[in-house]
């Protein structure tokens, strides 16, 4: 499929179109490919990278690679130094194939299969994360030895996706399970917490700070020191080009500033970026396949949706800036998807030119929890190719 040629009446759409490199590098990509793809932008991924490090050196990033597991994206960050956090032993498997290093990862699912604790064991992952009593005689049956993270139960007050509603001990808890663990044959290594997901009130973090802090301290108390904070993820990006209450270096450096006067030097802190890293890097490029006036509306489908690329819209309650190649006037329009489906439509009232079969649509800030999460192949319609640029 080829995309129709965008007018360019005025002075003012070739400044825009001339400053603007995401629109050449889109322009390049569809002469060599088909739409529906998604362009992962290797210099994105290293940008966001140093970010994290230059604003929280003290914190050692362990990529979520939930967030998006393509090989390109891991091989990235492999070359880049980061370390991982896996869920399963396939997301173990493969980063381990690509070249991560077993003591560069984390195995932070609470609830783990005896199949892929004992996995780890054989790949030698030993630190990992557990939040009840039952999880530790299971690892201390199949993994014995294993270093452990107590998950603790914190507020995710205004985070767009709550994660203590399902993980997380009481505080209360958080010692006891530690010290059960040693009792077990288990490293009691440390304490973790996540804020829940895109995540911007910074509060939650300093909040969590102290209260790990405060079981530090306890376990300190009794004899057994705990090494490592792990701080999750939650890290939040911006989705559309003008969204204000982002700012993750003012958040960053109120955390820094907690963890350096809360904790002394030999504790090792660690984080679990997923969005953060993977998410500005993707642009996600679709077409016009079809075209209709409906509702007085102008109503287009496009061949990507719901069920392949715009998954995030569902699974992750995330909002995306549509944006077309095409200029001129903006109409009130919707966007569906391809699929024989209502529930597929991406939005109600988008204002854009009016389009054209062939007409581009693409979307940036799409790099996670979106291709990770697309079906293979619902009604027919594949996900976009991945494209690493």
């Amino acid at each position: 499929m080829h995309m129709s040629a965008p007018r360019k009446n005025s002075k003012q759409s070739r400044s825009k179109s001339g400053v603007n490199g995401v629109e050449s590098l889109i322009r390049l990509a569809l002469k060599r490919h088909r739409t529906p793809f998604m362009l992962i932008r290797r210099s994105v991924l290293e940008k966001q990278y140093r970010r994290f490090r230059k604003c929280l050196p003290d914190v050692i990033p362990f990529y979520a690679i939930k967030a998006n597991p393509h090989p390109g994206v891991i091989k990235t960050f492999i070359k880049l130094g980061t370390s991982f956090d896996v869920a399963s032993a396939p997301e173990m498997k493969q980063v381990l194939a690509l070249g991560a290093s077993p003591q560069k990862i984390i195995f932070a699912n609470t609830i783990k299969t005896p199949e892929d604790i004992a996995f780890a064991r054989r790949r030698r992952v030993k630190l990992m994360t557990f939040d009840n009593e039952p999880e530790l005689y299971k690892l201390a049956k199949y993994f014995p030895g294993a270093h452990v993270l107590v998950r603790i139960k914190v507020d995710n007050q205004g985070s767009v996706v709550a994660l203590s509603l399902k993980f997380g001990a009481d505080q209360e808890q958080a010692f006891f399970f530690l010290r059960k663990a040693k009792s077990l044959g288990l490293v009691p290594a440390g304490v973790s917490f996540h804020v829940g997901s895109q995540a911007t009130n910074v509060e939650n973090y300093l909040q969590a700070i102290e209260i790990a802090e405060e079981i530090f301290e306890e376990a300190k108390e009794n004899g057994f020191p705990l090494k490592i904070l792990d701080i999750g993820g939650g890290f939040p990006i911006q989705h559309f080009d003008n969204e204000i209450g982002i700012n993750f270096e003012r958040m960053g450096s109120q955390v820094r500033r907690e963890l350096k006067r809360r904790f002394d030097k030999n504790v090792k802190f660690i984080a679990e970026p997923g969005r953060f890293l993977v998410g500005p890097a993707g642009i996600l490029v679709t077409q016009v396949i079809g075209r209709t006036f409906r509702n007085n509306k102008n109503y287009y489908y496009l061949n990507d949706g719901i069920y392949t690329d715009f998954s995030g819209m569902v699974f992750d309650h995330c909002r995306y800036e549509f944006k077309t190649l095409r200029r001129g006037q903006k109409f009130l329009s919707t966007l569906a998807g391809p699929t024989c489906d209502s529930f597929d439509t991406l939005s109600e009232n988008c204002e854009i030119p009016e389009l054209y079969v062939n007409d581009v649509i693409y979307v940036k800030n799409i790099g996670a929890y979106s291709c990770a999460s697309a079906t293979a192949g619902f009604n027919g319609f594949p996900p976009a190719k991945i494209i690493m640029v």
